[in-house]
C-alpha cells in the first residue's frame, strides 16, 4: 500500500482532459523547490468555469458559508482505512491530492470521491519507497492542492514476519515502507508547514509499536520508530504552529488484515475512519482507535520483561 484548491487558487489545467480525477504524475520541466529557499515551487493557476463548477459544495454538505473545505493530502490512499476516511473528507466537501502506487487501484478510488462530492480530487502513481520522487512528488501535490491544510500518511505493510526472520531483505523492505519512507515523506512536509506555521501532519503508526511481540516484532519495530520519530518531531514544530497527530489503530478489518486469525472480531473500518477523521479535526497528539487500546496496551507495557519475554504473543 502506498497511498487538486485552495487559497487564491488557481489552477493550470494539464491537457484538454478532466482533471479533477485524472493521474498527474509530476512535471519533470521545472524544479520541485528553490534551491535557495527550500520552498516548493508553485504555479500560478487560471481559474475555469469547471473549476468553479467542481467546488460547488454536494446535496448534504454544509455550504462554504459554515465550512470552509479543508485541502488534503493522502500518502497511501489506497490502503482500507485511507479510503474509509476519504470517503468521509469527500462526503463533506474537501478537496483531496491521493497518492499510490496501484494505478487501477487509484483511479477507482479517486473516480467515486469525486462522485461523492468531493470539491477536487487529484491523484499521482508513484512507489513511495522511492525516496528520491519525494520533494518532487510533494511540491506537485501541493501545487495542485493550491496549498495544505492537512496530509494523512496511512502508507504501510505488513509483510511477513517469518519470511522477514529468515531473510534480512523482506525486514529491509518492511522497514524501508513503513519507517524509512515516511521519515523521508515528513521531513519534507514538516519543513514547509513550520515555514508557514501552520498545517496537520497525521500519521498512521500502530499499537504494534508500543511493545515487541514475536508474532509480528518487524512490523512493530518500524511502526515503534514512526512512533518515537512523531514525537521527537513534534517537539521540534509543534510551537511553529504544526499539529503532529500520532494515530494508532489495533487491528481493523481491512483487505490488508482479512488472512488475519481472528480478524472477523477486528474493528470496524467505517468506525475507525470516523475516529481518525474527528481527531484530525481535533486537537489532541495521540490516538488510540479504537479507545480501548489505550488501555490495553497500558498493561501491555507493564509486564516486567522477565515475565513478557515467556510469553506467547
Amino acid at each position: 500500500m502506498t497511498g487538486e484548491h485552495g487559497t487564491g487558487g488557481e489552477r493550470i489545467e494539464p491537457g484538454a482532459t478532466d482533471a479533477r480525477y485524472t493521474t498527474h504524475p509530476p512535471s519533470a520541466s521545472s524544479p520541485a523547490i528553490d534551491e535557495s529557499t527550500q520552498e516548493p515551487v508553485l504555479a500560478v493557476r487560471r481559474t475555469s468555469g469547471r473549476d468553479r463548477e467542481a467546488h460547488t459544495a454536494p446535496t448534504g454538505v454544509a455550504p462554504a458559508e459554515s465550512r470552509v473545505s479543508r485541502r488534503i493530502l493522502v500518502l497511501g490512499a489506497t490502503s482500507g482505512i485511507a479510503e474509509a476516511c476519504c470517503r468521509i473528507w469527500a462526503e463533506r466537501g474537501d478537496s483531496l491530492f491521493l497518492v499510490a502506487r496501484n494505478a487501477d487501484r487509484l483511479a477507482a478510488v479517486a473516480a467515486d470521491l469525486h462522485t461523492r462530492g468531493a470539491a477536487y480530487v487529484g491523484t499521482s502513481v508513484v512507489n513511495l519507497d522511492d525516496t528520491a520522487a519525494h520533494p518532487e512528488l510533494l511540491a506537485h501535490a501541493i501545487n495542485s492542492l493550491a496549498g495544505l491544510d492537512v496530509a494523512f500518511l496511512p502508507l504501510g505493510i505488513l509483510g511477513d514476519q517469518a519470511e522477514a526472520e529468515r531473510h534480512f531483505s523482506h525486514a529491509a523492505e518492511i522497514l524501508q515502507t513503513n519507517f524509512t519512507s515516511v521519515v523521508s515523506l515528513l521531513t519534507w512536509l514538516a519543513n514547509y508547514c513550520a515555514q508557514r506555521h501552520a498545517g496537520t501532519l497525521a500519521v498512521l503508526s500502530s499499537v504494534a509499536g508500543d511493545r515487541g511481540r514475536k508474532s509480528n516484532y518487524v512490523y512493530g519495530a518500524s511502526k515503534a520508530g514512526v512512533t518515537a520519530f512523531l514525537a521527537g518531531l513534534r517537539n521540534r514544530i509543534d510551537r511553529e504552529g504544526v499539529r503532529v497527530l500520532t494515530i494508532k489503530p489495533g487491528p481493523v478489518r481491512t483487505s490488508m488484515t482479512a488472512a488475519m486469525k481472528g480478524s472477523a472480531k477486528f474493528a470496524d473500518v467505517g468506525a475507525v475512519a470516523g475516529t481518525i477523521v474527528k481527531s484530525i479535526d481535533g486537537t489532541g497528539d495521540v490516538l488510540y482507535v479504537p479507545g480501548k487500546w489505550r488501555v490495553i496496551m497500558a498493561v501491555v507495557r507493564a509486564i516486567p520483561e522477565r515475565m513478557f519475554k515467556k510469553m506467547n504473543l
